[in-house]
């Protein structure tokens, strides 16, 4: 199968140091998943690898033929996920709007029947657990619902290095388990789901959003 990481900041200056602390979470993510999971692909998503433009405009609004190749390369991408690991820090009380802007840019057809995992982390105590629990809500929006275990790591930057790797090596087995229970919930309810999707076409029984709000409407 085939996850995506999408790294929730476009940070690269401080404070807080150490810079783009989400990106050794996010190392820390993909290290684990390819540790106990080698036989599915798993690829980083950085917003600072796409030029999303100053006025939002998401991918589905262009035109098929004027749509920015980027957006159209990751609008593929997504489609073709298995499952998402969505990796945030917490903004006053919420997920990273670099997260949600770049999230935004897509349909929820793209990422539907799928499951993803909140991965929020902190410099200080909390670890962004409160940025979780919109998520929680925005990703259900989007139709990839999250698995109920969430990881919060709080004072990221003294937990892992700037590979991803635990800094104390006695602490190793602990993380790995703790990050472990997650990426194992997820993998598990991709697998149903890969499985349910193949034998019934979702689009044939719930008709796909595609048009304007009106289709939501009730009678």
């Amino acid at each position: 199968m085939k996850f995506l990481i999408f790294l929730g900041s476009v940070r690269e200056s401080s404070p807080p140091k150490p810079v783009r602390l989400g990106l050794r979470v996010s190392k820390a993510c993909m290290a684990l998943m390819q540790l106990y999971y080698p036989q599915h692909e798993v690829e980083l998503i950085d917003p600072l690898d796409y030029e999303l433009g100053p006025v939002f405009k998401p991918e589905f609004s262009y035109s098929r033929s004027h749509t920015p190749k980027d957006l159209k390369n990751l609008a593929d991408k997504i489609a073709q996920a298995d499952g998402y690991i969505m990796v945030s820090p917490e903004y006053n009380h919420s997920m990273s709007p670099a997260l949600a802007n770049l999230l935004n840019h897509f349909g929820s057809s793209l990422f539907s029947y799928k499951p993803s995992a909140i991965v929020t982390y902190s410099a200080g105590q909390w670890g962004g657990a409160r940025a979780a629990v919109g998520m929680r809500t925005f990703l259900s929006e989007l139709g990839c619902l999250p698995v109920s275990a969430m990881i919060h790591l709080p004072r990221a930057q003294e937990v892992f290095d700037e590979e991803g790797a635990v800094i104390e090596p006695s602490e190793q087995k602990q993380w790995n388990e703790y990050l472990a229970r997650t990426m194992a919930q997820l993998i598990w309810w991709a697998e149903g789901a890969k499985s349910q999707r193949e034998d019934v076409d979702p689009t044939s029984i719930i008709k796909v959003f595609r048009r304007d709000p009106s289709q939501r409407n009730a009678p």
